[in-house]
């Protein structure tokens, strides 16, 4: 079993619409591909990590599991426009996956 991991910051006054837009991809975009919502959470940063990160955490069986659901996110035209809906919220270049195994 593995973590896997997604961060992103969001720009100074924009972390609650951050927030929302993450809660509606794990409610409407991430099922679609392939994603359970009960093992998956969101977080954010309180003491010492930054208050402007927004922590997506998806449990997944093995990589091969997180790449299919990689290929199927770039077949979701709903991801596509969400993204870009996104981005004026967000710190350019923050994004970015961990993968962790589960011990």
């Amino acid at each position: 079993m593995m973590v896997a991991r997604w961060s992103i910051d969001a720009r100074f006054g924009y972390k609650q619409n951050v927030i929302d837009a993450m809660q509606r991809w794990l409610r409407e975009i991430g099922p679609q591909a392939g994603l359970d919502a009960s093992r998956a959470r969101l977080l954010t940063g309180s003491i010492g990590a930054r208050e402007a990160t927004i922590v997506s955490e998806h449990v997944v069986e093995d990589l091969a599991e997180l790449q299919r659901t990689w290929d199927k996110l770039g077949q979701i035209a709903a991801h596509k426009e969400w993204s870009k809906a996104l981005e004026p919220h967000v710190v350019s270049g923050t994004n970015r996956w961990e993968i962790y195994r589960i011990l």
